[in-house]
Formats: structure tokens, C-alpha cells, sequence
């Protein structure tokens, strides 16, 4: 019997989840949850879809499934996944995980309380080339790591409602495009924790109460210093969404593109490994990302094992957010207490 999964949301990046669950061969897709019953009842029938609730609530008075993935504005993340975990039903939150750092961790302790599996969606972590850096930078090929340049920017457009609604989506380019470019480099690095963050933002391109450009510069435990930029409209940008550039005492790797240098000593030249994707890429967000993402909640969810990326995951880049955006307001450094 396939696992019984359920959907709030029936946005863009909801009908990417329902493929992923399609596409996994051992889950379906037994409702979806919005309360615009048009937009519900066209996601319904785009995946084969025979259930249709219009809150959280009602889906769970009904019963029945095994896990819920949260799809939704901002603002909704945490009091959806909260009422989920306390009725004891596994979820896969989209990022940002939260509002805040506070409400996160709300969800951490339901999550906690209730045994249940909770998951946060940052996709990057299941793409095959980030981990094929990550696993460069364990294994020692750059020696030791201590900075890194990461981009969450889209170039000459940027999304519109909700997203650009503060009340909705708690920030802007920062929470929607940063915090992909954040987590990547955290995840490379080998989830350090955060220490301090110096950070400026602004609204240059649109009209907005949130922001479309920002830069921070991140602190971490292990002692690297990561700078990342995030952006809608940017009439310019040094690498794809979620590029990623390490650099270590015996060299420097990337992602987007995907590549090592090091220099040899003994002949004075640099020696450049390409392990062949940037010639094999199709898609700059490939759907086996997101299938590999849901593979990972359904084995949590059957394992009845913590889920990696978590809560505490999703915690931590909440954390470096809220920093961000004080540091941005005073026009000084935060510390980030562990």
C-alpha cells in the first residue's frame, strides 16, 4: 500500500512536490488543501487528485494520511506544520522554515513532543553537483576552508504577490532567494553553526515594504567567513541561483561551475578537475532534485528517523536570517548566541 500523502498549497512549487511524490513509485497524493477552491479543484484535477479541503484543520478531522507537505505563504509555515506535528503527522515545511527564529523553534518542540518527522525543504542539499563539492571539501582536497561567495539572485525579473508582501513572507529576496544561497554554503561547509552576521539591504527596483537586494557576511564556528548575495531584478549577477565558491589554503572549488583548482607545486601550474557536468546539465533545477528531497521525507517517515535537512537545520538559517535583518536596521555586526 502507498504511503498517503497530502499537499497545502497549489502554487508553483506544490505541483514540483506532487510530481515528486508521483515520480517516488511508494507515496500518492490523497488531497490538497487551499482555501481558493478554484485554484484547489484545477491542482486536483492537474494531478489526479480526489480529495479537496480548504484548512489544515479539516483535512486532519477526516484523517488518513501519512504526511503533510506545507506549500504556502510564509506566514503560514509554522501554524500549518505545528497543527500537523501536535496531531502526530509528519511534515515536510517549505523554506523559510518560519516567520522568525522564535516560531521555528516552536515547531522543532512539536515536532519533538509528538515524535513526528519534520523536514525542511532545502532542495539544494539533493542536487548531485553541491554534493559533489561537499564531498571535495570533507575529503580535504582544498585543505582548510576560510571563505566562501554564494548568490540567491534572480536577474531582470522577481516574483509578485505574496512574495513581495511582508506581513506574508516576513522579508524579500533575502527569505526567498538567500536563504537558498545560505543553506548551500552551510550545507558544503558541514553545517558549522553561526556566530555573527553583518548585513545591508535594500528596495531599488520595486516597489515593495520588503527588500530586493541584500548582502551579508556570515561567521561560522569553524572559522570560515562567508559572504552571500541575494537579489530580485539585479541587472547582473556572478553565478545561477545557489552558486557556491569555496576557497581553500590549497585551492578553490565551485559550483555553477562545477570544478576544482589546485594549484601543483612542482609545476608551478594550476590543475583544473571538471567532473563533466557542466557539460551534461539540462536544467539549472532539475525535477530529480526534488524527487531525491521527497525520497528522503517518505524514508524518514518509514524509518520513523530524524530527517535531514530538520528542524534544527531550518532553525539554524532562521537564526542567521533574524540576524540579518537587526544587523541591516542598527547598521552593526550581531552575534548569534549558540
Amino acid at each position: 500500500m502507498k504511503m498517503r500523502l497530502a499537499i497545502s498549497g497549489a502554487g508553483s512549487i506544490a505541483h514540483t512536490h506532487a510530481i515528486a511524490i508521483q515520480n517516488s513509485g511508494r507515496a500518492e497524493v490523497l488531497a490538497v488543501v487551499n482555501h481558493q477552491k478554484k485554484t484547489a479543484e484545477e491542482f486536483a484535477w492537474a494531478h489526479g487528485i480526489n480529495c479537496i479541503y480548504g484548512t489544515v484543520d479539516e483535512l486532519l478531522k477526516v484523517g488518513n494520511i501519512d504526511g503533510l507537505i506545507v506549500a504556502v505563504p510564509n506566514s503560514l509555515h509554522a501554524p500549518q506544520t505545528i497543527t500537523a506535528l501536535n496531531a502526530g503527522i509528519p511534515v515536510l515545511v517549505e523554506k523559510p522554515m518560519a516567520m522568525n527564529a522564535r516560531e521555528a523553534e516552536k515547531m522543532v518542540e512539536a515536532s519533538e513532543k509528538h515524535n513526528a518527522v519534520l523536514m525542511v525543504a532545502h532542495n539544494w542539499r539533493f542536487h548531485d553537483e553541491v554534493n559533489w563539492l561537499r564531498d571535495q571539501v570533507k575529503s580535504g582536497k582544498l585543505g582548510k576552508i576560510n571563505r566562501t561567495i554564494a548568490y540567491g539572485v534572480h536577474t531582470n525579473w522577481g516574483p509578485s504577490g505574496w512574495f513581495i508582501n511582508k506581513k506574508l513572507a516576513g522579508g524579500g529576496a533575502l527569505v526567498d532567494m538567500g536563504v537558498h544561497a545560505l543553506d548551500t554554503t552551510r550545507y558544503i561547509l558541514g553545517d558549522p553553526e553561526p556566530v555573527s552576521v553583518y548585513a545591508r539591504m535594500g528596495t531599488y527596483y520595486i516597489k515593495a515594504d520588503v527588500e530586493d537586494t541584500a548582502v551579508m557576511i556570515v561567521n561560522w564556528s569553524n572559522g570560515v567567513v562567508s559572504y552571500i548575495e541575494s537579489g530580485w531584478w539585479q541587472p547582473h549577477a556572478d553565478g545561477p541561483n545557489a552558486a557556491t565558491r569555496v576557497f581553500g589554503k590549497k585551492g578553490f572549488g565551485s559550483v555553477f561551475p562545477t570544478l576544482l583548482e589546485i594549484l601543483n607545486k612542482e609545476t608551478a601550474e594550476v590543475d583544473v578537475t571538471d567532473p563533466g557536468y557542466n557539460d551534461k546539465r539540462k536544467e539549472h533545477y532539475p525535477q530529480e532534485m526534488y524527487d531525491k528531497q521527497m525520497f528522503a521525507f517518505i524514508r524518514a517517515i518509514e524509518t520513523h528517523k530524524p530527517a535531514k535537512p530538520g528542524g534544527l537545520e531550518g532553525l539554524e538559517n532562521m537564526k542567521v536570517l533574524d540576524a540579518a535583518y537587526r544587523s541591516a536596521q542598527t547598521g552593526k555586526s550581531v552575534e548569534i548566541k549558540p
